[in-house]
C-alpha cells in the first residue's frame, strides 16, 4: 500500500485538495522513515541475536573450560596428596629403619664395652697377680740378701718394703 499514490474521490464539498496533498506527502515521508528505521532495526536485531548466538557459545565453552579446569585442579589435588601421604609413609618407613640400625648399632656398642670391661678387668687382675708375685719374690730376695746382716736389720728392712698393688696397677693403667 503506498500512501502518495492513493487518491480520493472528487466531492463539491470536501477538502482542500492541496492541504490533504501536503498532509498526505508528509504522512508518505514519515511512514517511508518508520518503514525503513523498522528495516534498519530488524537489520540490528538480526545482528544482535547473531552476536548474541555468539556470545552463549562462548559462554558455554567457558563454562566447559571451567569445569574441566576444576577437574583437573581437584586431581591434580588428589594426586598431590596421594603423593605426599606416600613421601611421609616413606620416611617413617626410613626413619623406622635408621632407628632399628641406631638401635643395633648401640647394643654392638654396648656388649663391645661390656667384653672391654671384662677384658680390663681380666687384665687387672692379671696385673695384680704378676705383680704380687713379683713382690712375693723381691721379699724374698730381700730375706736372702738379709742373711747376711743382723735379724733385727731383716725385720725393719721388710717393714721399709711396703709395696701397694692397687697403685702400682692404676699408676700402668
Amino acid at each position: 500500500m503506498s500512501i502518495k499514490n492513493q487518491e480520493f474521490r472528487k466531492s463539491v464539498r470536501g477538502f482542500d485538495r492541496d492541504e490533504v496533498q501536503v498532509f498526505l506527502d508528509k504522512l508518505s515521508d514519515e511512514f517511508e522513515n518508520l518503514q525503513k528505521e523498522n528495516e534498519q532495526l530488524k537489520k540490528d536485531f538480526d545482528a544482535a541475536n547473531i552476536k548474541l548466538n555468539e556470545f552463549r557459545k562462548i559462554e558455554k565453552n567457558l563454562q566447559n573450560t571451567l569445569l574441566k579446569a576444576q577437574e583437573s585442579s581437584t586431581k591434580s589435588l588428589e594426586s598431590t596428596r596421594k603423593q605426599a601421604n606416600l613421601m611421609v609413609k616413606e620416611a617413617e618407613i626410613k626413619a623406622s629403619q635408621i632407628l632399628e640400625k641406631a638401635r643395633e648399632n648401640a647394643n654392638e656398642i654396648r656388649n663391645a664395652v661390656i667384653n672391654l670391661r671384662e677384658e680390663k678387668d681380666l687384665v687387672v687382675a692379671k696385673l695384680k697377680s704378676i705383680i704380687s708375685s713379683q713382690a712375693h719374690l723381691l721379699e724374698m730376695k730381700v730375706e736372702n740378701a738379709g742373711e747376711e746382716k743382723t735379724a733385727s736389720k731383716k725385720i725393719e728392712d721388710a717393714k721399709k718394703i711396703d709395696i701397694n698393688i692397687d697403685e702400682i696397677v692404676n699408676k700402668i693403667l
